[in-house]
C-alpha cells in the first residue's frame, strides 16, 4: 500500500463491516509502514477496530499496534510474544499440517491455513492446500483459523463452512495489479460487506 492513502483504505474497509485489518507493505521502508501503522491505528482506535500489523514486530511494538501476524521465515511467535507482551494479538500463517501442529504448541492467538485457492497476491506462493488442510486443522484443534489464499466472498461460505472461523483477503478487495494505484481500486466498502454477507449463517 506505498504511495497512498492507508488510512483512507482503513476507513473504506471498516465502512464496509471489517473489524480486523492487518497492514501489510512488503515493499515499504520501516520508516513508511510505522507511519503508516501510525495513521491506521487512529482510525481504528476511533472505531474499536483492530490493526495488526505483518511481519514487522518492530514496527508493531513501536506504533503500539494491536499485534503482528507473522509467517514462516519470520521471527517466532514466542519470540515476538516476549517482545510485544501477552496482551497483543499473534498469528502466524501455515501450510501444512506438521506446521499447524508446531503452531499450537506456541502462544498464537490464531492459526492461518492457506492457501486455500490459487493465489495472485504473492510472488511465490506455498503449494495451494484446499479445504481439506481447513477441515483436518478443525478437527484437532478449537483455536481460531484464519483462512488464506485466492478468497472471494462467493468462496468464502464453503471456507466457514469446512472449519474456518474467518477469512484474510488481499486481491478480492482490489486487483494485485493495482495494488500501488488507490484511483482505480473498485468499490471496497462494497467488497467487505459482499464478504460478510456470504460468511453470514
Amino acid at each position: 500500500m506505498s504511495n497512498c492513502a492507508h488510512d483512507e483504505i482503513v476507513r473504506k474497509m471498516m465502512a464496509g463491516g471489517a473489524r480486523l485489518i492487518q497492514l501489510r507493505d512488503k515493499d515499504a521502508s520501516a520508516k513508511e509502514i510505522l507511519q503508516a501503522a501510525i495513521a491506521c491505528l487512529k482510525v481504528t482506535r476511533a472505531a474499536g477496530a483492530t490493526l495488526i500489523i505483518n511481519d514487522r514486530v518492530d514496527v508493531a511494538l513501536t506504533s503500539n499496534a494491536d499485534g503482528v501476524h507473522l509467517g514462516q521465515e519470520d521471527l517466532g511467535v514466542e519470540e515476538a510474544r516476549e517482545i510485544l507482551g501477552d496482551d497483543k494479538i499473534i498469528g502466524i500463517s501455515t501450510h501444512t499440517i506438521d506446521q499447524f501442529l508446531a503452531a499450537m504448541e506456541t502462544s498464537a492467538n490464531y492459526i492461518a491455513v492457506g492457501p486455500v485457492y490459487p493465489t495472485a497476491s504473492k510472488e511465490n506462493p506455498a503449494p495451494v492446500v484446499g479445504l481439506d488442510l481447513v477441515r483436518e486443522a478443525r478437527k484437532i484443534s478449537d483455536r481460531p483459523i484464519v483462512a488464506i489464499g485466492g478468497i472471494t466472498p462467493e468462496r468464502a461460505r464453503e471456507v466457514i463452512d469446512a472449519g474456518a472461523d474467518s477469512v484474510a483477503v488481499i486481491s478480492s478487495l482490489y486487483p494485485y495489479t493495482e495494488i500501488r494505484d488507490f484511483t482505480t481500486r473498485p468499490d471496497i466498502t462494497g467488497r467487505v460487506r459482499a464478504f460478510i454477507d456470504a460468511m453470514k449463517d
